[in-house]
């Protein structure tokens, strides 16, 4: 809340791959520091001043908290954690970058190699055990063992050698001492002008905020003046330090998006902000067609949504349209097939809750002759397998793996390139991405896989934006 400048990256309730994306960026700025301090031939900060170095180099303090976390895995992340790590913390004072680690136990770092807490030279240990005394300082050392008074600590400047003891009690601040501090801290900053650019805040145990996407923000801002070439719709906040996770709809094959899981808030939220980002990324004279067909359940926040942004913007129905829905996607499908389509604007259907339409489910056709009545299932497949080359995209959502193989034809899920997992069983899991672990996710987490660029990644969903935000962008994504 205190917006504190120097502050530049805030994680709470944190994930693994989040924080290891801390320490590759952390990495980065070593390896550019290095660079730089090479040119002037120098070997340090101090060096680096003396001769003269003209970018402001400010002293960078990493604090971990929990640091053990990175290791509870035998794992690509645990393995990377531990050498990125190990060379922060060897080489990072030289460079001004410093590390601080805390845990309430050293007992599950296995994969942490000694050798890198040995470059710590720093040791704080509070009261603990004989097993985590001789951990955190030396196998001689085992003092805080007798520690026993609340916030009674010992301090350590020798690596932990016996003699580098120092006892002493931590200090309390209560937190109206806290919160003044606080505040006059965001005071000097603002007075001194510090604070334009906002520090990256992750919040694990929140859903992701619409409102914190720059991107789709720059987007509503700025109006577009050509059809873009690769439409986007932003699905929510990664769990790394980059840009939003985005899907992208060029006109090839396999260019549809499923979501597919029970997060029902989530899903609503993910097709209700498509249509409003793709609207806005073309100019007014050249919208994408917008075909919604929804299963939300009337009176629902989820219902008023999607009614809310696809009121003059798409063609909506409960269902009962969605036969006429589909013809009419279908002929103009075939009309562009024979007719080429490199100047029309692209196509969407959106459906959500495939499962719910009965109607649109895939018959295999047996019959000998006799009936040629359409049948809007076997010509929803047929858009999902030659639609995207022409500009004809699909974001559809179903509840289970299940219903999405009675829904569709096998060549057809073969066709949904882009993939929106939430949590499900491991098995489940493997047979959507050969990969199990949306069995692990968490609340707002989900996975996004693209099958084109080879790619998994764990995000953070938006949630459903407040009605408020929606009426003020209203005016800007038409």
């Amino acid at each position: 809340d205190a917006k504190l400048p120097h502050a530049k990256v805030i994680a709470i309730e944190s994930d693994r791959e989040f924080a290891l994306s801390v320490l590759q960026r952390i990495d980065e700025e070593l390896r550019r520091r290095g660079e730089m301090f090479r040119k002037l031939g120098v070997q340090d900060l101090a060096g680096y001043k003396k001769a003269g170095g003209t970018e402001p180099m400010p002293r960078s303090l990493l604090l971990i908290d929990e640091f053990q976390e990175f290791f509870v895995e035998d794992d690509a992340v645990a393995q990377g954690a531990a050498l990125l790590l190990d060379r922060i913390v060897r080489q990072g004072r030289a460079f001004g970058i410093h590390v601080f680690l805390g845990s309430q136990t050293l007992g599950g770092a296995y994969t942490l190699a000694r050798t890198t807490l040995g470059q710590m030279v720093i040791r704080i240990a509070l009261q603990c055990n004989e097993a985590d005394a001789a951990l955190i300082m030396d196998d001689g050392n085992t003092a805080a063992r007798l520690l026993s008074r609340p916030g009674e600590g010992i301090y350590n400047d020798a690596a932990g050698a016996i003699e580098g003891n120092s006892p002493f009690q931590v200090v309390w601040l209560t937190d109206e001492e806290r919160d003044a501090h606080l505040a006059k801290v965001a005071q000097l900053a603002q007075e001194r002008g510090f604070g334009a650019k906002k520090p990256i805040v992750f919040e694990g145990n929140m859903p992701a905020d619409v409102r914190d996407n720059a991107l789709l923000a720059n987007v509503l801002a700025t109006p577009a003046t050509k059809p873009p070439a690769d439409p986007k719709c932003w699905l929510g906040l990664p769990n790394a330090i980059k840009g939003p996770t985005e899907a992208l709809f060029p006109r090839q094959s396999g260019r549809h998006l499923l979501l597919i899981g029970q997060n029902d808030e989530a899903i609503a939220a993910i097709i209700g902000l498509a249509i409003l980002t793709l609207a806005a990324q073309h100019p007014r004279e050249r919208l994408p067609k917008f075909y919604l067909i929804h299963g939300a359940l009337a009176g629902t926040a989820e219902c008023e949504f999607l009614e809310n942004v696809a009121q003059g913007r798409a063609k909506v129905s409960q269902g009962h349209e969605a036969a006429e829905f589909i013809a009419e996607i279908h002929a103009e499908m075939k009309r562009r097939a024979d007719e080429g389509s490199a100047g029309d604007p692209p196509v969407f259907l959106l459906v959500h809750g495939l499962q719910k339409f009965r109607k649109l489910r895939y018959e295999e056709d047996f019959s000998f002759g006799g009936d040629d009545t359409p049948k809007p299932g076997n010509h929803l497949n047929e858009i999902i397998a030659e639609g995207p080359p022409l500009g004809i995209h699909l974001i559809t959502s179903l509840d289970t793996l299940n219903n999405l193989n009675r829904s569709l034809s096998r060549k057809a899920v073969s066709e949904l390139g882009m993939r929106v997992l939430f949590q499900m069983s491991a098995n489940d899991s493997a047979s959507l991405i050969d990969s199990p672990k949306a069995g692990a996710l968490g609340l707002h987490r989900a996975l996004f896989y693209s099958e084109h660029e080879s790619r998994l990644e764990t995000f953070r969903p938006f949630a459903l934006p407040e009605p408020g935000w929606v009426e003020q962008i209203k005016t800007t994504a038409i």
